[in-house]
């Protein structure tokens, strides 16, 4: 498989490049600074290092190709607007070039609340967090993704915190599951990778969290 990863340097993305790379899959890692990897990961001969930035349209036109199988994003809000200007020219570019299956990593904010489904989690009460600007960010990629003719799945973890994997994980489509509070960095890299080509998923934001 032939992976484009944006966000590698991040928690989760670099679990990611971790495991695809492990798998012996090729992987093309979109980022600022290499400094930020790992030494013993930048000799690995199936990744591929491309410096840029994912507000630089011209950097993401760069880069695609059609020789990817999956497009994967692990991009933080970053407190900037690097979702809501990103994905729209990642989605564009992967458009031009025919590809088709995209993932990235959201947030539980942006799924339906279970007190009200016409609203999502972070306009509601189940939300703990104060501030809303990211999952705001989340939510217009989402918009962005919805109206794409991707074959796209947002997975959106339930409070992250650091932790190997356990792999004790429960999911639901669109919603938080419940009698779930956490699923740690480990847990969420290794369930969303293991699931790129789960079609349930297609067209889906699914709610992931560890089993209470």
């Amino acid at each position: 498989m032939n992976i484009l990863l944006f966000g590698a340097t991040g928690r989760v993305g670099l679990k990611v490049l971790q495991l695809a790379l492990q798998d012996g899959h090729e992987v093309t890692a979109f980022v600022r600074s290499p400094d930020n990897l790992p030494a013993n990961l930048l000799n690995k001969p199936n990744l591929h290092l491309f410096i840029g930035n994912v507000l630089e349209t011209k950097d993401i036109v760069s880069v695609m190709n059609d020789t990817f199988h999956v497009v994967f994003s692990a991009l933080s809000t970053d407190k900037t607007t690097t979702l809501s200007d990103g994905i729209p020219s990642i989605i564009e570019a992967m458009e031009k070039n025919n590809l088709k299956r995209f993932i990235s990593i959201g947030t539980a904010g942006i799924l339906q609340a279970r007190s009200d489904s016409t609203i999502y989690r972070f306009q509601s009460s189940e939300s703990r967090r104060k501030s809303t600007t990211a999952a705001e960010e989340h939510l217009k990629a989402y918009f962005a993704l919805k109206n794409s003719n991707l074959d796209w799945t947002i997975f959106c973890p339930t409070y992250l915190p650091d932790g190997e994997a356990s792999h004790q994980i429960i999911y639901e489509l669109d919603m938080l599951p419940e009698n779930t509070t956490k699923i740690t960095v480990d847990d969420t890299a290794w369930f969303s990778y293991k699931h790129i080509y789960h079609e349930e998923f297609y067209k889906h934001r699914v709610g992931i969290g560890e089993k209470s």
